[in-house]
């Protein structure tokens, strides 16, 4: 969940840094519009591929040519893949994230928001720990999708996971109740915490996989599922036409 430039301060990359430096304490709370405040271990964004969530694991086996790993955070995926022999690129706006996956060993970085990231004839986009919360809300989302369309060879694919979360409105009695003030149920309002740090208040969205093909059409995508997850969450493949 490493964000754009609301993010200040740079929470989670302090919170890499803390863990890659042996200085960890804690772990970062996450504030959430929906349900009641979370936490995210931090030793889980070192993660290995065998203690990564299925989706994650074929999403990796999937990537292939030239990749960009957008919001890599501490680059455990870049790892894999570069480890591979593929040819991958960690890119985070957070400057700690950023830092964190040069000190791991991944060769290719960039600190930038994947909207100023202009390089193009990507062969694959991997967009992974719910990659879908970066289009912020379903308004923006052909916006990005049509900026990722621009980075991709044709041919090119997006490897994507997101969960339907209709299943937190579910009632007691089967009925489901809805956020009016929301367009879209699966848009959601987060805050981090980390060391009494708070950052501000960002938008992150869900997307169920039928709203998701809809968009990736739109923008010139087809659009398939690959798996579902065990949890309401899929992995999605959307290759440019």
């Amino acid at each position: 969940m490493t964000k754009k430039d609301s993010q200040n301060p740079d929470i989670f990359g302090q919170a890499l840094l803390d863990f890659h430096t042996d200085n960890y304490t804690e772990d970062i709370t996450v504030i959430s519009s929906l349900t009641e405040d979370d936490e995210i271990p931090v030793p889980y964004l070192f993660r290995d591929f065998d203690a990564m969530p299925l989706v994650e694991q074929e999403a990796l086996k999937l990537a292939k040519g030239k990749t960009l790993d957008i919001g890599s955070c501490a680059g455990s995926h870049s790892l894999y893949l570069q480890n591979k022999g593929i040819d991958v690129t960690a890119l985070d706006v957070s400057q700690g994230a950023i830092s964190v996956c040069q000190k791991r060993g991944i060769s290719k970085t960039i600190e930038s928001n994947i909207l100023s990231y202009t390089e193009k004839n990507y062969n694959t986009l991997l967009l992974m720990m719910n990659g879908s919360g970066i289009f912020e809300t379903l308004k923006n989302t052909q916006y990005y999708l049509k900026h990722l369309h621009s980075l991709l060879k044709t041919g090119g694919q997006i490897l994507i996971d997101s969960s339907d979360i209709a299943f937190m409105y579910e009632e007691e009695d089967g009925s489901y109740w809805r956020d009016a003030s929301r367009e879209y149920y699966g848009e959601v309002t987060f805050k981090i915490q980390y060391k009494n740090q708070t950052s501000e208040a960002f938008d992150w969205l869900y997307i169920d996989f039928k709203t998701l093909k809809s968009e990736a059409e739109k923008a010139g995508f087809s659009c398939k599922k690959i798996i579902d997850g065990p949890h309401y969450d899929y992995l999605a493949q959307l290759i440019k036409l």
